[in-house]
C-alpha cells in the first residue's frame, strides 16, 4: 500500500483528517482539531537494524548528497541534545517497535535512465535497484527538474512496499521478499512553498517570512524533513497494517498527525520555537553527526498520546 505524505497549504474552515503514508502538502486548521490517537493494528512493524540505502535519480551536487546521508546517519548516532537520535527514539514506544536505520549504500542516477516524468510503478522500480531485502529500506530521492505523478499536487513524497521479485507498489503485501521504500522529491523548482516550509514562503494559509534553512538549501533542507516524516511512518505503518488513525487508504501516521508542528508553541502560519543559529540566522532544533543541524518535524508519542517536540 502506498501511503503519501502531503505538505500543501491547504486552508481548512473546519476539522479535516490529512493523508498520511505520504508526505502531504501541509495542512493549516482554522479550528481546534479533534484529540489524535494512533491505533494499533497490529500488522507488522520494522523491527532490529535496517540500511537506508539512497538512490538519487537526477543531478545533485555533493553537498547536496552529504545534507540527506548526513541526516541518515545521525538517526543512530549519538549527538548532543536535542539530536537526531532522540527524536527517531520515539519510534521505539510504538509497541513492539524499535528500528535502528544505518546509512547503507548509495547509487546515483544523474542520466534519468526512465526519463523526466515518473509514475509510482517507476518508483518502485528504481527502488528496486538498491538490491532490496527484509533488512534494508530504499530511499529514491528526485532532483528538483524531475516530474513525479501526483507531486505537489497531492503529495511531497510516499512510502510504500513491494515484492524484491516483482517490485510494483501494493503489490507485496504477503509472503517473504518484500521490503519498504520511500521516495521523496526535491521542490526547490516546482513547489518549495507546499514542500518545504518553512524555509519558503507558503503558496496559501497564513503569510510569514520563512526560516533560514540550517544546510543553506531550502530544497534539500525540506528534503530532509519530508524524509523523516516518511521514515517513521515507514517503520511505524509498513504495510498498513501498523500505527494510524483514520482510514488505512488515507491514514495519519507517526508524524503526518502533527502536520505543520516543529516546535513548542505551534500554530497555523508559524511553526514553533526554534533554535537560531547565532553566525547564519538559521533555525533548528535537532543536532546531527559532526555537528550538523537540522530540523525536524513532531512526532506522535504513543506514551503521551501527544505531539512531541524536541525544543
Amino acid at each position: 500500500m502506498a501511503h503519501q505524505y502531503h505538505s500543501l497549504l491547504v486552508l481548512l474552515l473546519a476539522v479535516a483528517v490529512a493523508g498520511a503514508g505520504a508526505a502531504t502538502p501541509r495542512q493549516l486548521f482554522l479550528v481546534t482539531q479533534a484529540p489524535v490517537t494512533l491505533t494499533n493494528h497490529h500488522g507488522q512493524l520494522l523491527t532490529g537494524n535496517y540500511s537506508v540505502n539512497l538512490l538519487w535519480y537526477g543531478r545533485f551536487t555533493p553537498a547536496q548528497r552529504a545534507t540527506v546521508a548526513d541526516f541518515v546517519a545521525s538517526l543512530s548516532s549519538p549527538a548532543p541534545a536535542p539530536s537526531v537520535a532522540s527524536w527517531w527514539a520515539t519510534t521505539a514506544r510504538y509497541h513492539p517497535g524499535a528500528a535502528r536505520l544505518a546509512l547503507g549504500r548509495q547509487v546515483l542516477d544523474p542520466s534519468l535512465s526512465l526519463g523526466r516524468r515518473l509514475s509510482e510503478a517507476d518508483l518502485a522500480s528504481l527502488a528496486a535497484r538498491l538490491s532490496p531485502h527484509r533488512g534494508s529500506v530504499a530511499v529514491v530521492i528526485t532532483a528538483p527538474d524531475v516530474l513525479v505523478d501526483g507531486f505537489c499536487l497531492s503529495r511531497c513524497g510516499l512510502h510504500a512496499s513491494a515484492s524484491a521479485a516483482a517490485p510494483a507498489p501494493e503489490k507485496a503485501t504477503r509472503g517473504r521478499g518484500r521490503f519498504a521504500y520511500v521516495w521523496v522529491g526535491d521542490s526547490a523548482e516546482q513547489c518549495a512553498g507546499e514542500c518545504a516550509w518553512p524555509f519558503h514562503q507558503p503558496t496559501y494559509g497564513p503569510q510569514a517570512p520563512p526560516l533560514v534553512a540550517p544546510n543553506a538549501d531550502v530544497g534539500m533542507d525540506g528534503v530532509v524533513i519530508n524524509l523523516a516524516t516518511l521514515l517513521a511512518g515507514a517503520v511505524t505503518n509498513p504495510y498498513g497494517g501498523g500505527y494510524f488513525q483514520g482510514p488505512a487508504e488515507a491514514p495519519l501516521e507517526a508524524v503526518t498527525a502533527c502536520t505543520g508542528v516543529f516546535g513548542a508553541g505551534a500554530y497555523p502560519g508559524y511553526p514553533g520555537q526554534l533554535s537560531v543559529d547565532a553566525a547564519t540566522g538559521a533555525s533548528y532544533n535537532a543536532v546531527g553527526v559532526a555537528g550538523r543541524r537540522f530540523l525536524l518535524p513532531a512526532m506522535w508519542d504513543p506514551k503521551t498520546s501527544q505531539c512531541s517536540t524536541l525544543v
